[in-house]
């Protein structure tokens, strides 16, 4: 069931312009699929989804041409302009975006597999990004900042 959702998923987003997961549900279960937002949000995960550019302002769900170019935020510049701030508090990084690229940025953090981060959660303009402690979150701030806010 997993893999076929999957596979749905993937033909919906080639085929469709999908900016929501609520779309994007509506559209799995237009095909015989539901789902609920934690499971489809686990699986953008899963596929590496990233909100891309359509060219009226506006972002789309797309699968990544080449899974071994997935790398740092920073090298795909329109993830990396959607970032608005920065900013370190006890063991935490919060991280504020523009409107719907909070989970895009936050897959391709999480692909980072960075060591100090315990783990991240993402909404639609706000990811919090939870640390060991609070030097690894400063830290973190500082490379984000040299990365994302030149």
């Amino acid at each position: 069931m997993k893999s076929a959702r999957q596979e749905k998923i993937l033909e919906i987003i080639e085929e469709y312009e999908v900016s929501t997961q609520e779309a994007l549900i509506a559209r799995l279960a237009e095909h015989g699929f539901d789902s609920t937002q934690t499971t489809i949000s686990r699986d953008i995960r899963q596929l590496k989804l990233v909100k891309t550019p359509t060219g009226r302002g506006t972002y789309k769900y797309a699968a990544p041409k080449d899974k071994k170019e997935i790398s740092a935020p920073g090298h795909n510049s329109a993830l990396a302009d959607s970032v608005l701030k920065i900013e370190a508090a006890q063991n935490i990084v919060v991280i504020k975006t523009h409107a719907g690229m909070a989970n895009a940025i936050a897959v391709c953090l999480d692909t980072l597999e960075v060591g100090e981060i315990v783990g991240s959660v993402a909404g639609d303009d706000t990811i919090l990004l939870v640390m060991k402690d609070s030097q690894c979150a400063i830290e973190t701030e500082r490379a984000l900042k040299l990365e994302f806010i030149q």
